[in-house]
């Protein structure tokens, strides 16, 4: 009779913000935040950064165990949001305003990770995923992912100088910051439109930007994140969720594997 081994095979310890972000918790830079504010525990002692576990130990987010947060990432998933004016990109409010989530499909077994955040008054394409991983790479600055806008500013048309100012850079609170691209586009009377593009998404940028130079954003829509652009037939309010191509395309762009989707899944997903 052939002995049996009697011990199992241990599979290595991971990084908690990576197994967190399995669970749909936060994108890996989010739960760095979480563990310095001690919200994470492993085996009931507070967790701090570099500390890792297994599947064996007992970790738990907010005093709940991880797995009462639903099952690991099964399949990544990415749905593009159109904001409406006034809602928050938060998961609660403490005034009861209107949040970004309470209008994206429900969720049984993960949680969606809002990669990055829009303020109240600016409209536009928001990217979420139950991807942690993909979540963090999408907001890392070291990938440079472009961001493109629609600026409806008042006043008169910029002229060639204040174009060259904002192209090479404004001089702000928190560092300087300069558009790729800024193209007129038109408009009537003292309202005219701009596209521009950077690549970061510091709080309020385009509009500090313009401020800095003494020009008001009278609205202002996000229309492209990388690759993704805001489809014209998504009302505001609405959702479209990112077809298994469309992910793997995104998974790519930041130097990710693609995933290995069911094909049953692809045969249904995929537009013919």
């Amino acid at each position: 009779m052939r002995k049996i081994n009697r011990f199992e095979e241990k599979k290595a310890p991971e990084r908690l913000q990576k197994i967190l972000a399995k669970y749909g918790i936060g994108s890996r830079r989010k739960i760095e935040e979480f563990i310095q504010q001690g919200r994470v525990r492993v085996n009931g002692k507070v967790a701090t950064i570099g500390d890792k576990a297994t599947d064996s130990d007992k970790i738990s987010f907010d005093g709940k165990a991880l797995h009462l947060y639903g099952q690991p990432m099964t399949r990544p998933r990415v749905v593009i949001y159109h904001k409406r004016e006034g809602e928050v990109c938060t998961s609660k409010d403490e005034k009861d305003r209107k949040t970004v989530f309470d209008s994206l499909p429900k969720l049984a077994k993960s949680r969606w990770i809002m990669v990055g955040r829009l303020d109240i008054n600016t409209t536009g394409l928001l990217l979420f995923t139950t991807d942690g991983d993909l979540a963090n790479r999408l907001m890392h600055p070291s990938y440079e992912i472009e961001r493109e806008y629609a600026v409806r500013v008042f006043g008169e048309q910029l002229s060639e100088d204040t174009i060259k100012k904002l192209k090479e850079g404004i001089q702000l609170e928190d560092g300087v910051a300069k558009f790729n691209h800024i193209k007129f586009s038109g408009g009537e009377g003292a309202n005219l439109w701009y596209y521009v593009t950077l690549s970061e998404g510091r709080n309020r940028e385009v509009r500090r930007m313009f401020e800095a130079i003494g020009v008001t954003v009278s609205r202002l829509t996000r229309v492209r994140f990388g690759d993704i652009i805001l489809p014209k037939y998504i009302s505001r309010g609405k959702t479209l969720e990112l077809t298994p191509s469309e992910v793997n395309r995104l998974r790519k762009s930041v130097k990710l594997k693609e995933y290995s989707f069911p094909k049953k899944l692809v045969d249904r997903l995929e537009k013919k």
